[in-house]
């Protein structure tokens, strides 16, 4: 009881303080459980949503004439499927969409589905349904809301060979493997009467077979996919073009992982919350023991032993971070369904934003914890301090320090010298400005850092994720000779380039990995290579660093490639990154592929323009050479489209962490000009009193903490530019990249700094105009 009265008392005599650490507590514990909640969450998120969907495990198409039974018979007999089911669909290798209403559209493939056909695996669960439909409408997947606009009761046109399909949206549905454009496949549905109608207007040759499959174990199903193509070497993208095969750990890798990164960015930023409150803690509980010294001498006196006294500091500040992180985790919940719209645009389904009371009990935890045991070790020095030294108020009477700036000598207008004077004579609470400033500062140009790389200038994110930027890509038909077009477009006036971009999945040592293949790799803008270098040779390979990480390879060592029935040993020559594939990927030359698939040419070219009008080249090249081209893609606006996603997480991201730093500058300078003013009243009361004015003393405490603000703001961007890379490596290692090239716009950081600055100064000015409450009359009165 004797403890509670005391932290009781402590809680009376700071009062703002106390509201101060409670309204960071309350942050932390709002970004710490969200940012835990979400990857907890994600962690069988997908899993979730396969069984809540009834969604297949392994989804593999492929057209009409090239299905055999034993494809299906394989599947059905494999060890671990439970449910095999088989389907006719309508199955286009290549059409154009508009991304959003009213743009130009962008090449995907696309399946088509009937809607009103029996189907036990993936049945259709409309989310969303126009109240009165035509026979016309079509069901669209959710993703397509969420990122791309569309509504019920919108228009969606499919281009295909030339021919236009308008529908009316009716329905919207979710999907975890053809839901967006991830796993390159997207999938809709159609009524009975317009799916018939559209089979007859496209003919046989789209008509397609699709074979989904639930397993018992969902983590088998990549391994699936690799037997498959095993057990059929012919069935793949190769040799059928309209091939395509998809699995949810896959799915799950992709689709998971930036949700994870930017939960793991809202938790550090929650740590480092954590950290400015722990040591304002540190720094408020000695600040009380020296200026209370006396008062715990007479605690002592009268019988409060040296534990008890150390124990009501640990209440006191257990008691706010305790409140105050209960109710930021309160506040979570509200934001949670929030925090799962950006959750639902990055994946494309719905997130429903639980919260999860082991989380959250976790999160308060966590906090309270960390506060107590540094109100603890805070503390300590207490048991050391002798009841008749307390009482004597220790040395407190003498000051054994220099004086570095004696009014009589030192240079400088004299508000600037009282101001170095103050700013000495309190080297503490130096420290705790300039590590705080330092801290939040640096957080603020992380976010900043990662905003402009994503949002302003891309090509650095591109880099990171392993994506060729050209400016059109052409698609080649199956049989035709994709060399022959290549030389014809690199003659076109224009063009500044062109280079043979494929990519086919193979497999190495067990793992599925999506190999690039090129003609000439030393072309390609993006040299993702970070080590070593690309493959010229036909026994050459590089492969990603994370998968030579996964294997204990190197470079110079040797590797199987296997494709089908074929395999072949490869050197490697370098290590690169790649975002796709669970950061399993490697790059191959067009002749190295030959041991593989022999007579493989590439099935695609990327084309890049310089002074050319891309529209006018598009129609020129579909006229020059229309009968050997599938599909001719305008790249720059699809990645662009695809990017916004991105870019509205990040948004919100770097919102979150600007705002919460303004909060954390005001409420930290207000403290420390408020403690400054208290600390000093009797000295400024005699100040004015010799004549100096309000504004004269104001000047004076704004100057004695601006120095070390400017060194801590100074530090932390600094060194936010020099290390920002360097925990986006550490942060995206999992997902395969490892090496990050962000460029750090020195001019926006400069600004960035200017900012916190310009708010500190000013908020320290407003903080110290209680100054003008201080008189001399009031100090003998008292």
């Amino acid at each position: 009881m004797n403890v509670l009265q005391l932290a009781a008392a402590n809680l009376k005599k700071s009062k703002s303080a106390a509201l101060f650490l409670f309204i960071l507590m309350l942050i932390a514990g709002l970004l710490l459980n969200i940012g835990l909640t979400a990857m907890s969450v994600m962690n069988h998120f997908y899993e979730d949503k396969v069984r809540e969907l009834h969604d297949p495990h392994v989804s593999i198409a492929l057209n009409s004439a090239s299905f055999k039974a034993a494809y299906g018979d394989f599947l059905a007999s494999y060890p671990g499927v439970r449910e095999m089911e088989t389907e006719q669909v309508i199955l286009l290798s290549t059409s154009t969409i508009p991304f959003y209403e009213n743009d130009s559209g962008f090449g995907i493939r696309i399946m088509l589905l009937n809607a009103d056909a029996a189907r036990s695996i993936a049945p259709v669960r409309l989310i969303e349904a126009a109240s009165t439909g035509s026979g016309e409408g079509i069901y669209i997947p959710y993703s397509w809301k969420v990122r791309n606009g569309y509504q019920l009761g919108d228009n969606l046109t499919i281009t295909y060979q030339g021919k236009a399909f308008s529908y009316q949206i009716t329905g919207i549905f979710e999907s975890t493997l053809m839901g967006s454009s991830r796993l390159n496949m997207l999938k809709f549905y159609l009524p009975n009467a317009a799916y018939r109608q559209f089979t007859r207007a496209v003919g046989p040759e789209a008509q397609g077979t699709l074979m989904s499959a639930i397993l018992s174990d969902n983590e088998q199903s990549g391994e699936v996919v690799k037997n498959y193509q095993k057990q059929f070497p012919h069935s793949n993208e190769v040799e059928i073009p309209s091939f395509w095969a998809a699995d949810t750990e896959t799915a799950k890798d992709g689709g998971g992982f930036i949700v994870n990164f930017v939960s793991m960015i809202l938790a550090a930023f929650a740590a480092v919350i954590v950290l400015v409150s722990l040591i304002v803690i540190a720094f408020h509980i000695w600040d009380s023991i020296e200026d209370g010294i006396a008062n715990i001498g007479v605690l002592q006196a009268m019988g409060y032993t040296s534990l008890q006294i150390i124990l009501s500091y640990v209440v006191q500040f257990s008691l706010i971070a305790m409140a105050g992180s209960a109710t930021g985790v309160a506040v979570s919940y509200a934001m949670l369904p929030a925090y799962g719209q950006v959750v639902s645009s990055l994946t494309g389904l719905i997130w429903r934003g639980g919260a999860s009371a082991g989380v959250s009990l976790a999160s308060i935890a966590t906090v309270t914890s960390l506060v107590s045991t540094v109100a603890l070790l805070s503390a300590a020095r207490i048991r050391r301090l002798h009841p008749a030294a307390a009482l004597r108020g220790g040395l407190m009477t003498h000051n054994f320090r220099r004086n570095f700036f004696p009014l009589d000598r030192a240079r400088g207008c004299l508000q600037w010298v009282h101001a170095c004077k103050a700013m000495m004579a309190n080297g503490r609470q130096n420290l705790l400005i300039g590590i705080i400033m330092a801290a939040i500062t640096f957080a603020s140009v992380f976010s900043v850092v990662l905003y402009y790389n994503i949002a302003g200038d891309k090509v650095a994110f591109y880099q990171v994720l392993g994506s060729e930027m050209p400016n059109v890509g052409i698609q080649v038909q199956p049989g035709k000779d994709s060399l022959q077009l290549l030389a014809g477009i690199r003659q076109m006036t224009g063009v500044s380039k062109a280079v043979i971009m494929d990519s086919i999945i193979m497999a190495i040592q067990g793992h599925i990995v999506n190999t690039e293949i090129s003609d000439q790799f030393e072309m390609l803008d993006n040299q993702t290579v970070y080590e070593g270098r690309y493959p010229q040779y036909d026994n050459e390979v590089a492969i990603t660093g994370g998968l030579a990480r996964l294997l204990g390879k190197s470079i110079g060592d040797s590797i199987q490639l296997e494709a089908g029935n074929d395999s072949y040993s490869f050197l490697i020559t370098g290590l690169n990154q790649s975002f796709s594939a669970g950061g399993k990927g490697a790059s191959l030359t067009l002749s190295g592929v030959h041991h593989l698939i022999p007579g493989h040419k590439g099935l695609s070219v990327n084309v890049y323009l310089q002074g050319a009008d891309k529209s006018t080249f598009m129609q020129k090249v579909k006229a020059e050479y229309g009968d050997m081209i599938w599909s001719v893609t305008d790249v720059d606006e699809s990645q662009e489209s695809g990017m916004q996603v991105y870019n509205s997480a990040v948004f919100a991201v770097m919102t979150v962490i600007l705002g919460i730093t303004v909060l954390v500058v005001v409420l930290i300078i207000y403290l420390v000009i408020r403690t400054a003013v208290l600390k000093r009243r009797r000295e400024l009361g005699i100040l004015q009193a010799a004549g100096y004015t309000t504004y004269q003393l104001m000047t004076q405490v704004t100057l004695s903490i601006m120095p070390i603000a400017i060194v801590g703001i100074i530090c932390g961007g600094v060194l936010g530019g020099l290390y920002t890379n360097v925990i986006l490596e550490l942060l995206l290692m999992d997902a395969g990249i490892s090496k990050v090239r962000f460029v750090v716009h020195v001019p926006l950081v400069a600004m960035l700094c200017m900012a916190i600055f310009s708010l500190s100064f000013l908020v320290s000015l407003l903080a110290a105009y209680r100054i003008r409450n201080i008189t001399p009359y009031c100090l003998i009165t008292e």
